[in-house]
């Protein structure tokens, strides 16, 4: 089979564990850009906080963002597809959140949004390693709830607990909401309009490019993967994937931190 597209993960994947860019992974990436091959980043960010890797990754031209719910020429600086949580649904959301005094996270078109003394103590939720995307990115509020209610819908919330135990307690409010949830770091969830995963993003990216989801290559490592993992021609997972990554998918390659992207991209789309 002839690879054309492969759709890399960002955190956890083409991202070491101190969320750098190591410099054979954007040789790689830069590689299979230049042998016409279509490199996808299929993350659970929103557009803004791409901004950090936007230069360095400058040959990759197209995000299917927010978990599937944004599509997005990168070149251009262009929605193509987008999809979003109603408000109300958003606003009940963030009510759990604060019944449990977890972290909400709005994941916008425009902009990644947090309430400011919450970002502040990033690490009190297992969020640690983003404090300085946080600062540095986000938009800061001191009301996200009066953030949400200006807005008709959001691709995606994000709720990040104090632990994984309060994770599970308030995630059997949650799962009775029309939603697709998702685990994600320490004790987080991840909220995305109903059906909307990374899978169905990269397949609106794949057909409108003329790929057939055979010629995909997907390489992912949490449980938001599983499902384009799965939709791909080929998935593979990278060796600090979660157990359940690991097990479902087709291939293996080395770890965030030893380039397992660049080890994909040489051995299966450009091999």
């Amino acid at each position: 089979m002839a690879y054309e597209m492969i759709a890399l993960d960002m955190d956890g994947t083409t991202l070491t564990s101190d969320k750098r860019l190591l410099d054979g992974t954007v040789r790689d990436i830069d590689a299979a850009a230049r042998a016409g091959k279509t490199v996808v980043l299929c993350t659970g960010r929103c557009v803004p906080e791409l901004a950090p890797y936007r230069e360095r990754l400058a040959s990759v031209r197209y995000a299917a963002a927010v978990s599937g719910a944004v599509v997005y020429d990168l070149w251009e600086d262009k929605t193509l597809f987008s999809v979003g949580i109603e408000r109300e649904l958003v606003l009940r959301i963030i009510a759990v959140a604060d019944e449990y005094g977890a972290m909400a996270h709005l994941l916008a078109e425009d902009a990644s949004v947090l309430r400011r003394d919450q970002a502040a103590r990033a690490a009190d939720y297992g969020m640690g390693p983003y404090q300085e995307l946080y600062s540095t990115v986000a938009r800061l509020v001191e009301n996200i709830a009066a953030e949400a209610a200006a807005r008709p819908s959001v691709p995606k919330v994000n709720v990040y607990f104090r632990s994984p135990e309060d994770r599970e307690v308030a995630y059997e409010t949650l799962k009775a909401l029309p939603l697709t949830i998702t685990y994600s770091e320490v004790a987080g969830l991840e909220m995305s309009p109903p059906r909307v995963t990374k899978a169905t993003g990269l397949r609106y990216l794949a057909d409108r490019l003329g790929v057939g989801m055979e010629q995909v290559i997907a390489v992912g490592d949490g449980d938001n993967d599983r499902p384009m993992l799965a939709a791909a021609g080929l998935g593979v997972a990278v060796g600090n994937a979660a157990g359940p990554v690991l097990a479902m998918a087709d291939a293996v390659a080395a770890d965030n931190d030893h380039n397992g992207v660049g080890q994909a991209i040489r051995k299966y789309l450009l091999g």
